[in-house]
Order: structure tokens, then C-alpha cells, then sequence
């Protein structure tokens, strides 16, 4: 089975460093969500179900890892909102 790196090649050209702006900023975010009242205390599956409801709820920022970003479109406050968003909605339907 090819390793992830092996995966993510076109010929000679390695993609894992081309990431999506908006994890670092979400998993940020999980963290705050998590401090704040009421506790609610998820399972591994929960955070990333949280964590994949989360990106998929905001535009990607696709970009290379040390290019520079003069703007980012969407904001922090939009970020911790869908965050907020995908635990309820998780809390609200958990998976078994």
C-alpha cells in the first residue's frame, strides 16, 4: 500500500505541503469551544466529526505551506461560529 506521501504525487511533485488555511485556525478553535461552558467532554470520533463539519461548513483557503497570504476572507469570528455549529450538531446526533 503506497504511504500517504506516495499518495499525494504527481510524478516528482509532492502535494502534502498544500493545506487547507483553515485547520490550524478550526483545531484552534476546537480548543476554545472546549473551554467554554456548558462541559462537554467528546470522544476521539466526536472531534473529528466537529473538526470535519467545521471545514466543510467554510470556503477552503488551499495554499503552500510558507507562501504569504495578504488577505484572509474568512474570519476568526466565522471560524469559531462553525465550530459552535458541529458540536451541536454532533451533540445533537452522535454516532455509535
Amino acid at each position: 500500500m503506497p504511504s500517504r506521501r506516495e499518495k499525494y504525487r504527481i510524478g516528482d511533485i509532492d502535494l502534502t505541503d498544500v493545506r487547507n488555511r483553515n485547520e490550524l485556525r478550526v483545531i484552534k478553535a476546537i480548543e476554545q469551544v472546549l473551554r467554554e461552558p456548558p462541559v462537554y467532554t467528546p470522544d476521539p470520533k466526536d472531534i473529528q466529526d466537529i473538526y470535519a463539519l467545521a471545514l466543510n461548513n467554510l470556503a477552503p483557503r488551499y495554499a503552500q505551506t510558507g507562501t504569504i497570504v495578504l488577505r484572509d476572507p474568512v474570519r476568526d469570528d466565522q471560524i469559531v461560529e462553525a465550530v459552535r455549529n458541529a458540536f451541536v450538531r454532533v451533540m445533537e446526533r452522535p454516532k455509535e
